[in-house]
């Protein structure tokens, strides 16, 4: 996960906000000149905020660059934003006291101000500039808070717990059918079960241990014969296409049936954390292509293609619980969509009745298309994180 969220705070400057560059820069304003910028040198103390920028230099739209000085004792979080309607247009994290990191935004004609918010302080927002003519202003985006994920996070829990309920019955069913011996049955009914828990990958952070026994894998070359940790879906996957016996699966499946009953019955006492919400989106489709677009989670059964499918369908589910934040926040949202059907729809093509083309049966072309989609996914998905990056408005 710490990955993950390198990638996104990489992302975000494509995305919706515009972040400072240089993280530890202390170049002065006057030593801008290498970049072909214009330099505008502002102060971001809490009692200067805003400083400088509309005094020494007349507003202009356009690309241009703000070096900030913390002159404060503390670290400072900076934004530019729309002092009437609070949008945010740029960024800076963690500015520390007496350095200057430089703020690179393309600004249109409109009215700015600069918030400045040290640590263990009221914000404070500077003067207001207004940037003349008839340009259009960039990329912004409402802040988000806890308070406003608080909803949305109750009713992807309570949709969670809808799946626990299918996937207990279909675990059940699992055990039933190796119980009985009936291994055609258990090998279709473990790709049922496994593509509901696939769905729910939102919450396995929350699930704790728990994940590892119902969905773990082996060590890359460990024989999973011989790891006596390798338990749940795959451990069955492993056994049931590489010819194991029933009897030999029952404890396996006993052990998967009984560790989901056990998460199903814990669950309404668990919290999710609504600041994860919009980088867990993201992160289901990164986990996609680094785990099932590789195969380093295929154990037989040739269904990675489903599990991915699987995976857009509960990153569909969190950007459903989101969307009425998200619709007044994120203007590629409908391309966004239209990029989850695209994908989606390419991987139902690689199913033909129930039996999925697996990944080294794939042609150039085909694997082509699959990487195409799924890279795209991820850069659209970028900014969904950035904008549910819970900040401070007081």
């Amino acid at each position: 996960m710490a990955g993950t969220a390198i990638a996104v705070a990489a992302a975000i400057t494509a995305g919706v906000l515009a972040t400072g560059g240089g993280h530890h820069a202390t170049r002065p304003a006057a030593a801008a000149a290498s970049d072909g910028l214009r330099h505008t040198a502002v102060d971001v103390s809490p009692s200067t905020c805003g400083r400088g920028w509309g005094a020494t230099q007349k507003p202009h739209a356009g690309t241009q660059a703000f070096d900030l000085h913390n002159s404060a004792a503390s670290a400072t979080e900076v934004y530019l934003k729309d002092p009437s309607t609070g949008r945010l247009f740029a960024e800076i994290e963690g500015l520390a006291p007496g350095t200057t990191r430089s703020m690179v935004v393309d600004l249109g004609s409109g009215r700015y101000a600069f918030e400045c918010q040290q640590e263990d302080t009221d914000s404070v927002t500077g003067p207001t500039v207004t940037v003349p003519g008839k340009a259009p202003q960039g990329p912004s985006s409402l802040p988000v808070t806890v308070h406003d994920l608080i909803p949305p996070t109750l009713d992807y829990q309570k949709w969670i717990n809808a799946r626990m309920a299918e996937l207990s019955t279909d675990t059940g069913v699992l055990k039933s059918d190796i119980d009985r011996g009936d291994l055609t049955a258990a090998r279709r009914d473990w790709l049922t079960g496994h593509l509901v828990y696939e769905r729910m990958g939102a919450a396995y952070d929350t699930f704790g241990d728990a994940d590892g026994v119902i969905n773990g894998t082996t060590a890359i070359g460990r024989d999973p014969l011989k790891d006596p940790d390798f338990t749940g879906f795959h451990r069955i996957e492993y056994g049931l296409w590489h010819g194991e016996s029933a009897k030999s699966l029952r404890g396996q499946a006993a052990t998967l049936d009984k560790a989901v009953k056990a998460l199903r019955s814990q669950w309404t006492t668990q919290q999710m954390d609504p600041a994860n919400m919009g980088l867990r989106a993201h992160e289901i489709i990164e986990n996609a292509e680094q785990f099932e677009l590789t195969g380093r989670t295929d154990y037989g059964s040739g269904t990675n293609l489903a599990t991915a499918s699987a995976n857009i369908d509960g990153t569909r589910e969190i950007l459903a619980k989101l969307r009425p934040l998200l619709a007044a926040r994120d203007s590629g949202l409908a391309r966004l969509d239209a990029s989850l059907d695209r994908a989606q729809a390419y991987l139902k093509s690689l199913d033909h009745k129930g039996t999925w083309t697996a990944l080294d049966r794939l042609t150039r072309a085909q694997r082509e298309q699959v990487n195409a989609d799924f890279g795209d996914l991820l850069e659209q998905l970028a900014p969904v994180a950035a904008i549910f990056d819970v900040r401070r408005t007081v």
